[in-house]
């Protein structure tokens, strides 16, 4: 039996371990239940009792000696991470993957802001979740106004005075408290209302709002801007409307329409068969909310405009699914890679 316990050690040193396919097999031959060092700790209870105690120290020993050439070994293989493939061509060339593409509402986002920038407005950004504050008091909402019923706000449990934004207006309200007139500034970002999804909402969107604020600001001037965007972002002949609206951050308020890129102007169920879409609502910023941000409304007026970029997208891709965007079915985003 002894001389079988030397067999076997000298098997475990000749045993030659370069790649996980020989490391298995050394596992197998010498360590498993079936292996033949695992036999001989079967026979230890056939041994003459006298040599019952060193014979079992020898097959112990050797067990415990495999099993740290084993880890050894092991440790090696994964080190090196040579892995032997005998049909691996290394002159083959490599597997091609197509690149990823922006979303397209990242350009849309990216082609509203590029935009505005030209014509001297800086970008700023800010906090998702933010305080009524910000959100609505500062804005003109008061705390029974049924305007707050009309944004659908998703509150945060643990403390009320915290909900996901409504509007990115709350950016306008942290850059005048923290900036002094002149103020040019867009906020995009994504938004949050409690809303039923559809074709042509969503309770997760984008928006960007801008905001003016200087001396003898008028409203003449914001439909002149506003008609530039139009007509950067979908055509020279591109054709708007404004019609009287309300907000209560904005007085005199209105909705900006365009003709519907998708039909044409003929009526869709985008456009609700008018042949008009709304993109954005805008307004002379209201003096209340000039006073509440520390800004003298006897001094400075201003407007503000925000537009939804989801809406945008689907004129300018003629999408007409709002839902789609959210989905990230790949046959759908492939359709941009090249935009």
């Amino acid at each position: 039996m002894s001389v079988k316990v030397e067999e076997i050690k000298r098997q475990i040193d000749q045993f030659r371990v370069e790649a996980s396919e020989q490391l298995e097999e050394f596992r197998l031959k010498f360590l498993s239940k079936k292996s033949e060092l695992q036999e001989l700790v079967g026979e230890i209870k056939n041994v003459a009792p006298e040599l019952r105690k060193e014979f079992g120290q020898k097959v112990n020993d050797l067990k415990q000696y495999a099993q740290q050439l084993f880890d050894a070994h092991k440790s090696r293989v994964e080190d090196s991470g040579t892995q032997y493939n005998n049909d691996l061509d290394v002159t083959r060339p490599s597997t091609l993957y197509s690149a990823g593409s922006l979303h397209p509402v990242s350009i849309v986002m990216n082609e509203v802001c590029e935009i505005f920038e030209k014509i001297g407005f800086s970008t700023v950004s800010g906090p998702d979740i933010e305080d009524d504050w910000h959100v609505f008091s500062a804005l003109n909402f008061p705390q029974e106004h049924p305007a707050r019923d009309m944004q659908d706000t998703f509150f945060v449990n643990l403390n009320p005075e915290l909900l996901l934004r409504t509007h990115t207006s709350s950016l306008q309200v942290r850059t005048m408290e923290s900036c002094r007139p002149p103020i040019r500034v867009i906020c995009p970002g994504r938004v949050y209302r409690n809303e039923t999804i559809t074709a042509r909402s969503h309770c997760i969107f984008h928006q960007v709002e801008g905001l003016y604020i200087a001396q003898d600001v008028s409203f003449a001037e914001m439909k002149q801007v506003l008609l530039f965007f139009a007509r950067e972002m979908f055509g020279p002949e591109t054709k708007i409307r404004l019609r009287p609206s309300y907000f209560p951050f904005t007085e005199p308020s209105a909705e900006m329409d365009i003709e519907c890129k998708i039909c044409g102007g003929k009526g869709c169920n985008v456009c609700k068969y008018s042949g008009w879409v709304e993109i954005l609502g805008c307004g002379m910023v209201d003096p209340n909310v000039l006073e509440n941000c520390g800004i003298n409304p006897e001094k400075y007026s201003g407007y503000a405009f925000g537009l939804g970029i989801e809406r945008m997208a689907m004129l300018k891709f003629k999408i007409n699914d709002i839902r789609l965007y959210f989905e990230n079915d790949v046959r759908f985003l492939q359709q941009f890679a090249n935009v």
